[in-house]
C-alpha cells in the first residue's frame, strides 16, 4: 500500500437544516418551539470523506451536486475541510430537514439529487479503478457507478446502514465488497446477520451497536469486539459514517483489525461531540 493511499467515496451529499425538538412530532396538528437550529452538511459519503481527510487520508468524493447556492456551500466547506470534491453535475443540490429530539431522527428530504450522466459514472467508475481503497454508498450514483466498474478495481467497502439481510437493493453492494459495514437496527442477531453477509462474498463484516459498541467477524470465523469510547454527546448524526473511516484509515496502515476497531471507536466520539460532521466544519 502507498504510504499515501487515494480513498474514492461515491454517494451521497447534502446541505441540511437541523432542528431540535423537545419530542419528535407526532401525527396530529400541534405546535412546538424548536430547542434551535443550524444548517450544515449532511450525507452519508461526505461523512466518511470528512473523516478521512481529517485523519490525513487522500480522499475524492464523488457526489451529484447543484449548481445552486446549496451546492456553492457544500462544496466550499468540504473542500475547506481538506476534501477533494469531484462533483457530478444534479438539476440540484439534495436537502434535508432533519427533526431531532432525544436521540431520534425524522429526516425530511426536500429536494433529490437527478440521475447522473453516463460520462459521469463512467468517470467516477474509472476513478474507483485506479483508487487504493474505495467506498460506494447505497444510492443510485451509487448502483450505476458498481454496474459500470472493470473488472480489476480497488478493494470496495460497503456501508448497508440497517440491512436486514434480505433487502433486494443492499444485494449487488453487498455482493460485489470486500468489506461491509453496518447497525443493529434490522436484526436481533448480528453476529448471523454478519455470517450471511460473508456468505455472499465479503471477507470482513463490521456492525456497530451504538453505546455498546462494535463486534467484527472475519471469513475465518474469528469474532472481535470494541466498547463506545467514553463521550460528551452533542449529536449522533454521522457516528457511524465516522467509525467507518476510523477503521479504514487503520487498515490502510496494516493496522489489525482489533487496532482499526479502537480507532473506529475513538473516531466516532469525534463526530458526536459536535453538532457537525465532522469538528472541521465549524471553523
Amino acid at each position: 500500500m502507498p504510504s499515501s493511499p487515494r480513498v474514492v467515496v461515491c454517494g451521497p451529499a447534502s446541505w441540511n437544516h437541523l432542528i431540535g425538538l423537545d419530542r419528535l412530532p407526532e401525527p396530529v396538528p400541534h405546535m412546538q418551539f424548536a430547542r434551535r437550529s443550524w444548517h450544515t452538511i449532511g450525507g452519508t459519503s461526505a461523512g466518511k470523506a470528512l473523516h478521512l481527510a481529517g485523519l490525513g487520508i487522500d480522499v475524492r468524493l464523488w457526489s451529484p451536486v447543484g449548481a445552486d447556492e446549496d451546492g456553492a456551500r457544500l462544496r466550499e466547506r468540504l473542500t475547506r475541510a481538506g476534501v477533494v470534491v469531484e462533483a457530478i453535475a444534479s438539476e440540484q443540490t439534495e436537502r434535508h430537514v432533519n427533526l431531532m429530539a432525544d436521540g431520534g431522527r425524522v429526516s425530511l428530504y426536500v429536494s433529490t439529487p437527478s440521475t447522473p450522466s453516463t460520462d459521469a459514472v463512467e468517470a467516477a467508475a474509472h476513478a474507483v479503478a485506479e483508487a487504493d481503497l474505495a467506498v460506494i454508498d447505497l444510492s443510485e450514483l451509487g448502483r450505476l457507478v458498481l454496474e459500470a466498474l472493470p473488472e480489476r478495481r480497488a478493494p470496495l467497502w460497503m456501508d448497508l446502514h440497517d440491512y436486514d439481510g434480505a433487502t433486494a437493493f443492499h444485494e449487488p453492494f453487498l455482493r460485489a465488497a470486500d468489506g461491509v459495514f453496518m447497525n443493529d437496527d434490522g436484526t436481533d442477531d448480528p453476529w448471523a446477520l454478519m455470517a450471511s453477509c460473508l456468505d455472499r462474498g465479503p471477507r470482513i463484516a463490521v456492525c456497530t451497536l451504538g453505546a455498546q459498541g462494535a463486534i467484527a467477524l472475519e471469513v475465518d470465523g474469528a469474532r472481535h469486539e470494541v466498547a463506545a469510547a467514553p463521550a460528551t454527546v452533542v449529536d449522533t448524526n454521522g457516528a457511524g459514517d465516522a467509525f467507518m473511516a476510523g477503521f479504514l484509515a487503520a487498515r490502510l496502515h496494516t493496522g489489525p483489525v482489533d487496532i482499526a476497531l479502537r480507532a473506529a471507536a475513538e473516531q466516532a466520539r469525534v463526530a458526536i461531540e459536535t453538532e457537525h460532521l465532522h469538528p472541521a466544519l465549524a471553523r
